[in-house]
């Protein structure tokens, strides 16, 4: 891994001071390679506070352009980017806020059809997307490269976390579950409404996009215990967390 630089030091003293982190597990984030789903509400914190941690080179996949009703949430973005490209805009953020980053721009949609392109350069995922189909995409696609997800989402006042590896197995050898355990299938269409129909509060996507962050300094530090297995609830009215624990479902055996 190479060397943090004086100034790196410098910016990441805080980090440093943290036994559980330390130098060496500053050079792991240094070293990461990390694809970020989206650069809206969720997606925002996420890159805002990886790219603060230090992570070497996030990339950033999202074919949507800055509206100025994006702006009461998607904090990464500005009154003076309204009508950029997304991607383009946060990674000029980015650029300010840490000159350290590099960024891989994918001005496209996250799909099954785009994932061997987007997945390519990165061994970690966080899917901040605010569709079903894109976040069944990401779920298929990084459980067959083998590469660790973390994703969120948000309704009206709440939210939800969770990290998945449904290729490793857990400490009792059973196979870690996926997110179709969780969810099978995506919802009927129109059953679910936006958050352009239904209203969304901003801070909620802060809650959990940092949520997400910390998810993945803890997958690329080695540190803490990952959401695997466990979909953390937030209902931001009542300042509640909660924990429900899922498994790897059995497949069925056909009746002879």
């Amino acid at each position: 891994m190479d060397a943090l630089t004086s100034d790196e030091i410098a910016r990441y003293h805080r980090h440093i001071l943290l036994p559980e982190v330390g130098g060496a597990g500053q050079q792991k984030l240094k070293a990461a390679r990390v694809l970020v789903i989206g650069a809206g509400g969720l997606g925002a914190p996420v890159l805002q506070y990886l790219a603060a941690a230090g992570v070497g080179t996030l990339g950033i996949a999202d074919d949507d352009r800055v509206s100025l009703s994006n702006l009461q949430r998607q904090v990464i973005h500005d009154t003076g980017t309204i009508g950029e490209m997304k991607a383009q805009s946060a990674a000029d953020a980015i650029a300010r806020l840490n000159p350290h980053v590099r960024i891989i721009r994918f001005e496209e949609r996250f799909s099954l059809d785009t994932a061997a392109r987007h997945l390519a350069d990165f061994d970690l995922v966080l899917d901040g997307s605010d569709n079903f189909d894109t976040r069944y995409a990401a779920a298929d696609a990084t459980e067959a490269a083998h590469l660790p997800l973390v994703t969120g989402a948000v309704g009206r006042f709440d939210g939800s976390v969770t990290t998945l590896k449904p290729y490793e197995s857990d400490a009792d050898g059973n196979l870690n579950p996926r997110y179709r355990d969780l969810f099978p299938a995506p919802p009927p269409e129109g059953l679910i409404p936006s958050c352009a129909e239904a209203g969304i509060i901003g801070a909620l996507t802060g809650v959990i996009g940092t949520l997400m962050a910390m998810e993945a300094i803890k997958l690329i530090t080695g540190i803490g215990e990952p959401l695997i297995g466990r979909l953390l609830l937030y209902d931001g009215l009542s300042s509640r967390f909660e924990t429900v624990r899922y498994r790897r479902k059995r497949p069925r055996v056909a009746a002879e």
